[in-house]
């Protein structure tokens, strides 16, 4: 998967990309010209699956490029466990076929301690999302030093009830543009857990 951005959404050496919404089943995720452009859908008849599109710049057809399931047959697992899958991209020019499934906790091993996890990347490399300042950021695994090749920032809205004054947004460094699709599935378990563990205290509380 390649992408391409334009210069009115660089910072400084990052690119911009927003959130229209503040859903982790039905959103999008998008640069200001859309150049690049991630829809993230949950259909209402089948709401174990979210599916992840890329719109093609060429063609301006969105193109399926992996999915989410939730497992569980219950409404209990409703904040549970998930399995994963990505569009196969070792043939590259043939015809596209699905990657096998895989645990969301095999593809995004989770924090010891507070909202993050790792995975890897196509070629091998390791990422880590952690929290700093209260910010979520995407690093490489062995390089905390290193600037954030992802930093998150949170929506906000007016008088914290209306609607969004600011909407949330990802600054991507360019390095890691190429599987993009792979970080936004890494971010949907995160929230996912993050959301499912509010949901666990506000119970007891």
């Amino acid at each position: 998967m390649t992408t391409q951005a334009t210069t009115t959404d660089r910072v400084v050496d990052s690119l911009k990309l927003y959130f229209t919404a503040n859903s982790v089943r039905n959103t999008t995720l998008a640069n200001k010209d859309d150049s690049i452009y991630f829809e993230v859908v949950t259909r209402f008849w089948h709401p174990k699956l979210t599916k992840i599109n890329i719109l093609d710049p060429e063609t301006r057809d969105m193109r399926l490029v992996a999915e989410i399931e939730r497992v569980g047959r219950a409404k209990k697992y409703r904040n549970g466990r998930y399995r994963i899958r990505f569009i196969s991209q070792e043939n590259s020019g043939s015809k596209q076929e699905w990657g096998r499934w895989i645990s969301d906790i095999d593809f995004l091993e989770p924090a010891n301690e507070g909202i993050g996890g790792d995975f890897i990347d196509p070629r091998g490399n390791g990422y880590r999302w952690k929290t700093h300042n209260r910010r979520l950021q995407l690093i490489p695994v062995g390089e905390e030093t290193q600037t954030p090749l992802v930093t998150y920032e949170s929506h906000k809205r007016y008088f914290l009830i209306f609607r969004m004054s600011r909407h949330a947004s990802w600054e991507v460094k360019p390095q890691v543009v190429n599987f993009l699709d792979r970080i936004l599935v890494s971010y949907i378990l995160i929230e996912r857990r993050r959301r499912a563990e509010k949901q666990v205290i506000d119970r007891i509380i």
